[in-house]
């Protein structure tokens, strides 16, 4: 009875105390079947050097139905559980949350008791969700000091445009449906990624698009008549209520991935911007909250490449060049370097952001790429590009995928992207090269998509203590 009443092992109270943990021995990945002929999977890897299936696939089980478009997902609890004020300090980080961004059904898998046999215990369907928030397209999963926080990128109607996206709350164990969360939205109508400052008591949302603009894929009106999103929105967490938003200009636009810093201390985060549509630039922004307002700069830029238009899919022959389409970042637990991945070039930056105001370039791999083509090191294919990723606890290593969403992929890589799941390895003061031990192919039938790491990772917790 005593062991039920401790805290899981893999809750920490600081980020830096979390980088001393043993290092995962399993990662989870979402797989989706890009054209729906059989149903999405979550798989998982052996990511233990030391063990004699490292670096392939242990298990692989495919959900009940077609169509779901697995994207992001996240775990029932974590290190945030460990919070003074609201706190279940008792629950334990074994359930994964699996959102179906296309069909909006929610599938939750049990983990235990052998970690490499994920267990469909239940599936949320979205009439329910409907129901009780009016919301569809569920995104991003947070596991939050009282509950299971996820995102949408719809509303209601066929066409999810009947109300604006927002954030519900599901309870972290039982799994029911709980409500909407906010109380006073203000001017958001547009959704995608959200995270948090716990003791300092604010959430962070940012934008993507509606469902017309993202689900049959990037619409070139909207995107050059700036109609997808291009704000951040600040939020007081306890009461629920928007407090501020902060327009980056309509010309940046998809304002995706929102990364505080994991000390709670430090008030300020990143933010990735997909493109700027007078140069087909890519950018990375740093927010901060400083006499009582939040502000934000753009402190990195990463420039498009110039191609042959031969070279190019039809939705960029005209452009001449490939723009860097950065679709996701993910910060290290000390909060000193920043990965950002640009999936249309085939490259993964490193910057060290010791300075979160002067981010400065550490290192850089290539590998796939819409005109490179860039192979792993084992000479094997890598279709798309640097996708998803995931860094581990220690920061010594860095997981990335290839799969944006289905109907994108299409669209920038028409020869197709076969999932495969690779690894860098990290300098001791930055750096970084592709492992040549670690490429983990999924086949032509699968996209892979977000990587989850078991006891946890970088963008799956947040931390309710500053860090020693």
């Amino acid at each position: 009875m005593l062991e039920t009443l401790r805290p899981d092992p893999t809750f920490h109270a600081s980020a830096r105390l979390a980088m001393e943990a043993e290092p995962e021995r399993l990662a989870y990945t979402a797989l989706l079947s890009p054209d729906r002929s059989r149903p999405d999977a979550l798989a998982v890897v052996d990511v233990d050097p030391a063990s004699p299936t490292y670096s392939s696939v242990l298990n692989r089980v495919e959900l009940p139905n077609r169509g779901d478009e697995l994207h992001h997902f996240g775990w029932n609890a974590c290190s945030s559980a460990l919070s003074p004020l609201t706190g279940h300090p008792f629950l334990q980080r074994r359930y994964l949350i699996l959102p179906g961004m296309r069909s909006s059904r929610i599938h939750v898998f049990d983990t235990q008791p052998d970690p490499t046999q994920p267990k469909l215990v239940k599936t949320i369907e979205p009439d329910e969700i409907l129901r009780k928030t009016g919301y569809s397209r569920p995104h991003t999963v947070h596991c939050g000091p009282e509950g299971i926080y996820i995102s949408t990128l719809g509303g209601a109607g066929a066409d999810g445009t009947q109300g604006p996206p927002g954030v519900f709350i599901m309870d972290c164990q039982t799994f029911e449906v709980l409500g909407r969360w906010e109380i006073d939205r203000g001017p958001q109508r547009k959704h995608y990624d959200f995270w948090w400052n716990l003791p300092r008591d604010y959430m962070v949302s940012s934008e993507w698009g509606l469902p017309p603009q993202f689900e049959n894929g990037l619409v070139a009106e909207d995107l050059l008549g700036n109609r997808y999103g291009h704000a951040l929105h600040f939020w007081n967490l306890r009461e629920r209520r928007h407090v501020q938003s902060i327009d980056l200009g309509a010309n940046h636009q998809m304002a995706l991935e929102i990364r505080p810093a994991h000390d709670p201390s430090r008030e300020y985060g990143f933010l990735g911007v997909v493109v700027d549509t007078t140069n087909l630039e890519a950018s990375v922004w740093t927010w901060w909250r400083e006499g009582g307002r939040f502000h934000a700069r753009k402190t990195a830029v990463i420039p498009p490449e110039p191609a042959a238009a031969d070279d190019l899919p039809p939705l960029l022959k005209g452009f001449g060049a490939v723009p860097p389409l950065v679709s996701d970042i993910d910060l290290s637990l000390d909060d000193r370097f920043l990965y950002v991945a640009c999936w249309g070039t085939g490259e993964l930056r490193q910057y060290d952001v010791t300075d979160p105001m002067r981010p400065e370039l550490a290192g850089s791999v290539r590998i796939g790429g819409i005109v490179q083509r860039g192979k792993h090191p084992t000479g094997s294919p890598f279709g798309g590009g640097p996708q998803m990723v995931e860094i581990s606890r220690d920061g010594k290593r860095v997981f990335f995928t290839n799969s944006l969403y289905s109907s994108w992929d299409a669209q920038f890589y028409p020869q197709g992207i076969p999932g495969v799941q690779a690894m860098c390895k990290v300098g001791a003061d930055g750096g970084i090269e592709v492992d040549r031990e670690f490429y983990v192919e999924f086949g032509a039938d699968y996209g892979a998509h977000q990587v989850r790491l078991q006891g946890g990772d970088c963008s799956t917790d947040s931390f309710c203590y500053p860090s020693a």
